[in-house]
């Protein structure tokens, strides 16, 4: 399942639970062709959670968590960030990263 929150929401999911949150913009192609990529991700594996959050409206957290540039991906478990994916990245490269938290 793929939901778009805010730096508010981010703060209230559960620290403990493996996630994905991405971080993009809406005039960035990769990101784009990145949210297909997340679909079908997500389609495969519709209990895993995915957040995407809006890089230009949510400066404090994209601040907070480092993040430089769009799209990222972060891989969370445990209330920790475990590995993380910049620029547009393959299908098999995400799965890989999302079976890491298992």
């Amino acid at each position: 399942m793929i939901t778009e929150i805010n730096e508010q929401e981010y703060e209230s999911l559960d620290p403990a639970a493996p996630k994905l949150i991405e971080f993009y913009s809406k005039t960035c192609g990769p990101c784009k062709m990145l949210s297909f990529v997340l679909k079908d991700i997500s389609k495969q594996n519709p209990d895993f959670p995915i957040y995407i959050i809006d890089f230009d409206e949510n400066r404090a957290l994209k601040e907070q968590l480092g993040v430089k540039g769009f799209p990222t991906m972060l891989f969370f478990k445990d209330g920790k960030e475990v590995s993380r994916l910049e620029g547009l990245k393959q299908k098999p490269v995400i799965i890989k990263a999302i079976e890491s938290l298992a």
